[in-house]
């Protein structure tokens, strides 16, 4: 039976807030939407079939219903490592901390990471980027209510056959049990851990999806890509990793991935801390995504995104919590809250399609996903708030957490 549900705000991210509004669901699909000013749908032939009968509810509490969330960028792999590595003076630093716990590991703990997307769903989000080197996360996610792209991640500054390397991580994907709300790409690391000639492996084999890279995260990065130097030069030495026949590519990430053939509409920049302006405008005229992740950015040691230049640069802009070996949680929200606080002058409406449409475009899931427009999925959540709140996008923005989320049930 189709369900009307009326709400004391309706934010449909493509259009601004309706006050007293409603969002008709009907087979799990949003049918329409409106606000009090609009007619509620009555009982008729609609879509091919007869509605004898729409049911309406009403809530006891002023609830805001939006699109659930989408955390663009996760290693939910690393859910074991909560707590156990702390703030860092540098990204090289905390990146050889994290290497020598996983090995000393000897493999990733699955237990954790079931309680990890539970903590997703609790929080509000509906869509998920999950990168990976173990798949570890995969068997979590198809039970879940989430719909997920799986980055499988490669790495390798000196492999000696890079086809025979993204070969082998086609046949493992393709052993996946395939579900119709999980999708899967092969990804690089970043510039300073994969080498060019793999990163154009991974171009040439992407076939269309989405290639999310770690880009421009930290100063050593620059540093690196500029002169060979620093220390990711050392941290490749002294895992073994180096190659010495290497040209030193002698300017920015953005122009290092352009050479490759990289910088394209289907580019996620993860991070982007150091991207300079002209950088962006690079990214957004080529109709890219840059993901922002700045609670993540401080713990590392990669520094404070400069948010208010993404948004002023054009680029899309997604958000993601990255993993919890750098964050608390996987609150989207408390993301939402560090970017207000960040980008003042933005309006909330932008910071609040990141978290949603945008991010959810990057994905390749905006046809499903990330707005209240009919034909997409009903995956919505309603949010508790004031009774006496006037600006609705603001107060999202405020740090919210899951005693104050809840999901709208779909027939």
């Amino acid at each position: 039976m189709p369900t009307l549900h009326q709400v004391a705000w309706l934010l449909p991210i493509v259009s601004p807030p309706v006050r007293d509004g409603w969002v008709l669901v009907h087979r799990g699909r949003i049918a329409a939407s409106g606000g009090a000013g609009d007619p509620v749908p009555a009982p008729g032939r609609r879509g091919g079939e007869t509605l004898s009968e729409i049911e309406e509810v009403r809530y006891d509490e002023p609830l805001a219903i939006l699109p659930g969330l989408v955390n663009a960028h996760t290693h939910l792999e690393l859910s074991w490592m909560r707590g156990q590595s702390g703030p860092a003076g540098s990204m090289p630093a905390w990146a050889a901390r994290v290497i020598a716990a996983r090995r000393a590991a000897g493999q990733d703990p699955v237990e954790p990471i079931a309680d990890a997307v539970q903590e997703l769903r609790a929080t509000g989000t509906t869509v998920v980027g999950d990168v990976t080197n173990t798949l570890a996360a995969y068997d979590a996610l198809a039970d879940s209510h989430l719909s997920a792209l799986v980055f499988f991640e490669l790495l390798g500054f000196n492999p000696p056959n890079p086809q025979t390397l993204v070969a082998e991580a086609q046949v493992r994907l393709s052993a996946l049990t395939p579900f119709a709300w999980i999708r899967s790409a092969i990804v690089p690391h970043a510039p300073y851990s994969v080498s060019p000639e793999l990163l154009g492996a991974i171009g040439a084999a992407s076939d269309g999806a989405p290639l999310s890279v770690h880009l421009g995260e930290s100063m050593q990065e620059i540093e690196f890509l500029r002169s060979g130097s620093g220390p990711w030069r050392t941290l490749l030495q002294e895992l073994g990793a180096w190659a010495d026949a290497w040209a030193v590519p002698g300017c920015g990430p953005v122009e290092y991935l352009d050479r490759l053939g990289l910088v394209t509409d289907r580019l996620i920049a993860v991070h982007g801390v150091h991207l300079t302006g002209p950088e962006l405008e690079r990214l957004a005229a080529a109709g890219a995504t840059v993901v922002t992740c700045p609670r993540s950015n401080r713990w590392v040691g990669a520094g404070t995104p400069p948010v208010d230049r993404f948004y002023a640069s054009g680029v899309r802009v997604a958000m993601g919590t990255d993993s919890l070996a750098s964050v608390a949680d996987l609150n989207l929200f408390a993301e939402m809250a560090v970017v207000r606080a960040l980008a003042p002058g933005v309006p909330a409406a932008r910071i609040l399609r990141s978290a949603t449409l945008d991010g959810a475009v990057a994905l390749g899931f905006g046809a499903e996903h990330g707005s209240i427009e009919p034909g997409k999925r009903a995956d919505l959540i309603a949010v508790r708030v004031p009774r006496a709140v006037e600006d609705v996008e603001e107060y999202l923005l405020s740090g919210l957490t899951a005693d104050v989320v809840r999901w709208i049930e779909a027939d």
